[in-house]
């Protein structure tokens, strides 16, 4: 797709794509399909689902050539590490750091504002972590992207993606080299409609419900990519005794 004014304007993302795009086209044929409905310009908060730690390679190299640039939330953490920091910061990639919910919450205000500013996309792992489902469909989801998405009314783009684990599983160390050029599978949905529940932001029960339409909106695409129906109800990892881990906590 043509290039928006947000790739083509000189930025670090040029210098890291001189890498990472050879890489990935390496390893990975991505073939898209609903590439027209990620926004072309403005904000939005880009919802894919993880079940593999090459996944976010996957999915900043397809939003680069769908003509945006990638942008994850990372770890605070993250941000004060030597190199590493000063490419997050230049990147425009967003911290997310453990607090109160009363903290939580200004921060997220503060975020969406700066996305809506700026006219930047950011994209949110709902799940917060790999998913813990044995067949690696989409977990119960976190309300992280909702609720960036709700503070600033920004459109909820699902996204399901299918073949990494042909790179690298889950939980693999290494990757997997041969035979190069694994298919992978990208397809973007319709934005998720959760306009009724503005007003309602910063009830919990608006978040619960977002969240759960997100999900849904994940699970289909990906049915959709893999030619079989997921299991009635989400995995929970609490109803099975396994830590949560990850990005987004909240």
């Amino acid at each position: 797709m043509r290039a928006t004014a947000e790739k083509t304007r000189p930025s670090l993302f040029w210098f890291l794509a001189v890498f990472v795009v050879p890489f990935v086209s390496f390893l990975a044929k991505i073939r898209f399909r609903g590439g027209e409905k990620l926004p072309r310009s403005g904000a939005y908060v880009l919802a894919p689902n993880h079940y593999s730690e090459f996944d976010p390679l996957i999915v900043a190299v397809a939003v680069w050539r769908l003509g945006r640039a990638p942008r994850f939330m990372a770890k605070e953490s993250l941000f004060r590490v030597p190199v590493l920091g000063w490419a997050l910061r230049g990147t425009g990639m967003i911290p997310v750091a453990r607090a109160t919910s009363v903290a939580a919450a200004k921060q997220t205000i503060a975020q969406s504002k700066e996305l809506v500013e700026h006219g930047r996309g950011v994209i949110v792992y709902p799940e917060g972590t790999l998913t813990r489902d044995p067949d690696l469909w989409p977990m119960r989801g976190k309300s992280g992207a909702v609720r960036l998405a709700l503070a600033g009314r920004i459109p909820l783009i699902p996204m399901a993606q299918w073949g990494t684990q042909n790179i690298m599983g889950r939980y693999q160390k290494g990757l997997s080299l041969w035979p190069p050029r694994k298919r992978i599978d990208v397809v973007i949905g319709d934005p998720v409609d959760i306009s009724d529940l503005y007003d309602r932001a910063g009830e919990n029960a608006a978040l619960v419900e977002a969240t759960d339409r997100l999900m849904t909106a994940i699970t289909a695409l990906l049915e959709e990519v893999r030619g079989e129906k997921a299991p009635a109800q989400r995995w929970n990892p609490a109803e099975h005794g396994q830590k949560e881990t990850g990005r987004l906590d909240s």
